[in-house]
């Protein structure tokens, strides 16, 4: 977890330095060399005392409607939260514990989900819900075949 150092500074050039320091010309590109990594994983790899998850957060979510790709990028949160709250798949059994769990996944991504994605993903929660995926399910990237299912990309 990062310290009070991550708010000091200009926050998007101490990114982009460690990002360009590590061999990636971007956040995207960097994250994406780490599928299913935790957001706060990545900021304390980038600096664990200068950079926060919502900072990384932020800066996938600009390159990500640079390159028109928000879609994805969604898909790819909604990954990165499964692996942080689900580190062992998609639990077999929805008990009280294992709901909280779910619940916490789906929730942190509903927040970060942004306005233009709220109701697509609001649809996909319910899918989940509905019709929830085989024990153990783990996507291992924003490419997964369910997760695309659900949250397909916009035609160009």
């Amino acid at each position: 977890m990062s310290g009070g150092d991550a708010w000091r500074g200009n926050i998007k050039a101490r990114l982009y330095e460690r990002v360009r320091a590590r061999g990636y010309d971007s956040l995207t590109a960097f994250a994406d060399a780490r599928p299913a990594v935790p957001l706060y994983a990545l900021a304390d790899e980038l600096g664990h005392d200068d950079v926060a998850a919502v900072q990384v957060l932020s800066g996938l979510l600009a390159e990500a409607e640079q390159q028109k790709r928000v879609t994805r990028f969604v898909r790819d949160v909604l990954v990165r939260l499964l692996s942080q709250s689900l580190p062992n798949g998609w639990p077999a059994v929805l008990d009280d514990e294992n709901l909280f769990k779910v619940a916490k996944a789906l929730g942190s991504w509903s927040a970060y989900t942004p306005e233009t994605h709220k109701e697509r993903a609001r649809l996909a929660r319910a899918a989940l819900r509905a019709n929830p995926p085989p024990a153990g399910w783990r996507p291992l990237g924003p490419d997964d075949e369910l997760l695309r299912t659900l949250l397909p990309d916009e035609k160009a």
